[in-house]
């Protein structure tokens, strides 16, 4: 059956994650949450996860991409990590960035070179 939210949901988080892209030249942008698995309703987010290298403090980059890529009518979580902060977080166990690593969708990934 055709669901037209879920075609305007991709077509949005694909338009997003390529101003991200465009604007903040990241290594991976992951999309975790209900919108990753298919089960987002109209109350729901979108929740991405994005890594890239950066001096500023996680808050401050979160609100940069936000301002600059977030569409108005649309609630976003968005965390941005470091290479280091992520391999950091998984060496201490920390089950919420394994699970977006091992379950998230990654919209896009640096190729290498």
């Amino acid at each position: 059956m055709f669901d037209k939210k879920t075609v305007v949901d991709k077509r949005l988080i694909s338009s997003i994650s390529r101003k991200i892209v465009k604007g903040f030249d990241p290594e991976k942008i992951i999309l975790f949450g209900s919108s990753a698995r298919g089960t987002q309703t109209k109350d729901s987010d979108i929740d991405l996860l994005i890594i890239m290298d950066s001096k500023q403090r996680p808050a401050k980059r979160s609100m940069e991409i936000s301002k600059a890529c977030r569409p108005k009518f649309i609630s976003m979580d968005i965390l941005v990590r470091t290479p280091e902060e992520i391999k950091e977080r998984l060496q201490i166990g920390d089950y919420f960035i394994k699970e977006i690593l091992n379950k998230g969708k990654v919209l896009y990934a640096r190729k290498a070179g």
